[in-house]
């Protein structure tokens, strides 16, 4: 039944999802730093690789197979990441741990650190965290209605899964590129990729109602999928810059739950104004108007960490410079008393 799905498939399958999707991207800081931009352009571009054949697999199991089976063969596929969790091994050790003699004892972390929300002190990281899922309200409509409106305007005469090729195809070799452009940008400054992904990305779901040929719709779709790669495959050394390693997998995981509100609401709305409307255009107009807002807020960031960054500078070279004054007051002073004490001796 339907109902048992929406448990299994819907809640089940989506927090395993999530538990092992937030992972692989925190573990890669700890393996690499000059080149953590390509590795998560690398690891994450395998979800291209799967999305490109994987619409055809299920469909040739649903066909030969079935539903039931299919599910089936799925969970074997995913089986392969249960093997790869036990790779996951942080190369940072806990030395209180070693100190008291508890190496190789499980033991659940306190409460702060499983709900740390001093990340959300970080002043650059409070407009990331929430600027991205203001971006992202209509991230999922041109995902989940594409294929819809294709099917309104062109009718059964056009294959409306080459755009999902041209999508996945994409956002692949968009992740490689931009992951390995973005180890060349310092620190925050990798921001700008997303502000310019954002912006392309709302400027082609506006496009979207425009083309009244199949042509200007894969061309949409390819950039769409290049940028679409660019935002994802940064997300993690951002994450590394705004926060620290420390704190990166309360940030990433505190980022991936305010990214799962829009991305589910957007959609439904789409499917509201298309059945009020009777035609996806506004839908998708709208869908371009968030990514352009979010990116506009992402933009602050880079001079906030900067001025971040300054500011803790300036702490500890007073500190020093405080320091100092009083080293130099105290030698002036035994300086003075040391003078007369002297010339008393030389006087006798």
């Amino acid at each position: 039944s339907i109902e048992r799905l929406y448990f299994t498939y819907g809640i089940l399958f989506a927090c395993g999802c999530s538990f092992a999707y937030q992972p692989s991207l925190v573990i890669l800081g700890y393996y690499f730093k000059k080149r953590l931009g390509l590795v998560n352009g690398i690891v994450t571009a395998g979800s291209s690789l799967f999305t490109v054949s994987l619409p055809f697999l299920l469909r040739v199991l649903i066909d030969s197979v079935g539903l039931y089976n299919t599910l089936r063969v799925l969970c074997i596929l995913l089986f392969v990441l249960f093997l790869a969790g036990f790779t996951y091994k942080p190369l940072i050790s806990n030395t209180k741990d070693k100190e008291g003699g508890k190496k190789g004892k499980f033991r659940f972390p306190p409460e702060k650190k499983i709900c740390n929300f001093s990340v959300f002190k970080v002043l650059s990281y409070r407009i990331w965290a929430f600027g991205i899922p203001a971006a992202l309200f209509g991230y999922f409509v041109p995902y989940v209605h594409l294929m819809k409106h294709v099917k309104d305007r062109f009718g059964d005469s056009v294959p409306e899964e080459v755009l999902l090729l041209c999508l996945g195809i994409t956002s692949g070799v968009g992740r490689l590129i931009f992951g390995r452009v973005a180890d060349y940008i310092p620190g925050a400054k990798k921001v700008y990729l997303q502000v310019a992904s954002f912006f392309f990305i709302g400027l082609m779901s506006m496009m979207i109602p425009l083309c009244h040929v199949f042509g200007g719709l894969i061309a949409v779709c390819l950039f769409m999928g290049l940028f679409d790669g660019c935002f994802i495959c940064i997300m993690a050394p951002i994450a590394f810059e705004l926060v620290g390693a420390q704190d990166v997998s309360q940030a990433i995981g505190f980022l991936l739950g305010l990214m799962s509100i829009p991305m589910t609401v957007g959609p439904p709305i789409a499917g509201l104004l298309r059945d009020h409307l009777g035609t996806y255009d506004v839908a998708f107009y709208l869908a371009g108007v968030p990514p352009l807002i979010g990116g506009a807020i992402l933009c602050f960031i880079p001079w906030v960490h900067e001025r971040q960054k300054l500011k803790e500078r300036v702490k500890p070279v007073d500190g020093e410079t405080t320091e100092k004054m009083l080293e130099n007051e105290s030698t002036l002073v035994s300086d003075a008393t040391e003078k007369p004490v002297k010339e008393m001796e030389s006087g006798f």
